[in-house]
């Protein structure tokens, strides 16, 4: 009798296994580029157009077009398959996860911490929470899925949903829940933020795509192409995190404690959108490939269009920002628990 192979282990790849350390000191060399050289970063705060810093800008658009390259279209004719694991992830994503991290936002923000914040810069963080929670994950629930043995082929349709649902209702409801703050609301930066953030990089990455499978094939596409993006969107998120805290650094040596007060309402979010989705999913008798990558995309957030969008609508210096920013850091880590314990559930 032949002896039984084990399966190699899942690892999520050197690179994004320690992304949180790398976020961690591009922070760190950010505050002490700001500290000593802030004056000097001057000339570059102030290359806007319509509120939106260039600089950042291309950044980010570099960190948002090899996503939007995997979005594959023709993965709908699948919509059918298990619709009760997709009725779940729009659910948690759009009428329930916003709402929450509002919620959440504000019991910290404006009550928990008023004796330390004050009910301006409140407001701020309270929106910087907002705009992270009405934008659903896209292209790391791919790495999610992958190691709880979620299915590819179905977290394929569920992004592409989450995308095209973005499209139409992420304005609408950072707006209504700004409102709620009594934050004016720029509709129209909104709005610029959205068609530059994500409908351009989606109809280049289309066009791309369409054009590459075309004339060299899906498999040259997949294996070969779409792997060499990875590193210039880890690269310009990265050098985005070193500008940003450049710019922020100011306002975190004054109050050094702001990262970890931020980071206890997002992480209380993340495990309770994932523990709803979940057991959701259980409640909706969903295989664990169906439920896993659901509950995934609902805990963790598409924090490249969050970080535009806050710095479009309040600028680099604000606090609204360094909350989304903050929004990476917290991530991962917690998002490597997540998958633990995903699979430690497994049935």
């Amino acid at each position: 009798m032949s002896p039984v192979l084990e399966q190699p282990k899942k690892q999520i790849a050197f690179f994004e296994r320690y992304l949180s350390l790398w976020v961690a000191l591009c922070i760190g060399l950010g505050i002490l580029i700001g500290h000593f050289a802030g004056a000097d970063l001057a000339f570059l705060s102030g290359m806007e157009i319509y509120n939106v810093n260039i600089p950042i800008a291309i950044l980010i658009w570099m960190m948002i077009y090899p996503m939007m390259l995997q979005i594959d279209f023709s993965s709908l004719k699948k919509i059918g398959k298990s619709p009760k694991g997709l009725l779940l992830t729009l659910v948690i994503n759009w009428l329930i996860k916003p709402f929450t991290m509002a919620f959440f936002a504000w019991i910290f923000f404006d009550q928990i911490y008023s004796a330390f914040i004050s009910p301006e810069l409140a407001g701020e963080y309270i929106a910087g929470a907002i705009i992270l929670g009405v934008a659903p994950c896209t292209a790391m629930v791919f790495v999610w899925s992958y190691l709880t043995d979620g299915d590819p082929n179905y977290t394929l349709v569920q992004v592409t949903v989450n995308d095209l649902i973005i499209l139409v209702a992420f304005v609408p409801l950072v707006g209504l829940l700004l409102g709620i703050t009594d934050i004016t609301v720029p509709y129209d930066t909104l709005v610029a933020s959205v068609l530059i953030f994500v409908v351009v990089p989606l109809v280049a990455g289309i066009i791309t795509s369409k054009t590459l499978v075309k004339s060299k094939g899906e498999v040259w596409f997949k294996k070969e192409f779409l792997p060499k993006f990875k590193p210039v969107s880890i690269i310009a998120l990265l050098l985005t995190l070193v500008l940003l805290f450049a710019f922020q650094g100011p306002n975190i040596v004054d109050n050094p404690l702001i990262i970890l007060l931020i980071a206890i309402p997002l992480t209380i979010q993340t495990y309770f959108i994932f523990f709803l989705a979940w057991f959701g999913g259980r409640k909706l008798k969903l295989s664990h490939a169906i439920c896993s990558p659901a509950a995934m995309i609902g805990a963790s957030n598409f924090f490249e269009l969050a970080v535009a969008v806050a710095i479009a609508l309040f600028g680099l210096h604000s606090p609204a920002a360094l909350v989304t920013v903050v929004g990476v850091l917290v991530e991962v880590p917690i998002m490597l628990s997540l998958v633990a314990l995903a699979n430690k559930w497994k049935y």
